[in-house]
């Protein structure tokens, strides 16, 4: 029997990213950042004017943060331990959404942490991405853990039978985002990995009885 298979997001699950991306925005680029839950279209506004950014100076502002600053995130506490705790027991890998010619940093960058997993980008739903990958591997058992419950339901619309896990350990925007569990979508909500490993490994000793 192939071994279990965790697949997990990257930013506000094992790194920090928005505290990062606020403070490059408000020091360097002349951007103040507010966001409320997770919505980037009214959080950013230019300094000088008071308005918002429109969406494409958004999204070259996070491709200027990822392309600066990845070196500057630090991880979510005890991700990296929790983690490869993991990996003795199932497959570790990475699932971003990230443009693709970013794969190659990313792995490098969560490297560089202690952390060395496959990593896989992807952009939009992560239900069809996840599949792919689940295929690839024929895990025993499949798990996934995410910060954003839009990717729950969608791996649960296509992978019903993989474990959701809903993590943000971002307290900035933690208490703000839409619950995965709450809205059906996720098999719990957890948001620190001192937590989090714990139900984790009572999973992996389930599959394996």
């Amino acid at each position: 029997m192939n071994r279990p298979l965790i697949i997990s997001d990257c930013d506000e699950v094992i790194l920090h990213m928005v505290a990062h991306f606020k403070d490059w925005l408000e020091t360097s680029e002349g951007v103040n950042f507010n966001l409320e839950g997770h919505d980037f279209a009214h959080a950013l506004r230019w300094q000088d004017s008071g308005e918002l950014l429109e969406p494409a100076d958004i999204w070259k502002k996070l491709g200027g943060f990822f392309d600066t600053q990845m070196d500057q995130q630090l991880p979510i506490a005890g991700a990296v331990d929790a983690l490869n705790a993991l990996n003795e027991h199932a497959d570790v890998v990475v699932l971003t959404n990230l443009v693709d010619f970013r794969r190659d940093k990313r792995a490098q960058q969560l490297a560089a942490h202690g952390l060395h997993a496959k990593v896989y980008t992807n952009q939009g739903p992560k239900g069809p991405a996840l599949q792919k990958i689940v295929a690839e591997f024929a895990p025993s058992r499949a798990i996934f853990i995410d910060d954003l419950a839009q990717h729950h339901l969608s791996v649960k619309e296509t992978a019903p039978d993989v474990v959701r896990l809903h993590l943000c350990g971002e307290p900035m925007i933690a208490g703000a985002i839409d619950c995965a569990y709450k809205g059906g979508h996720a098999d719990a909500r957890i948001d620190r990995w001192s937590e989090a490993l714990p139900w984790l490994m009572e999973r992996l000793k389930r599959n394996a009885a």
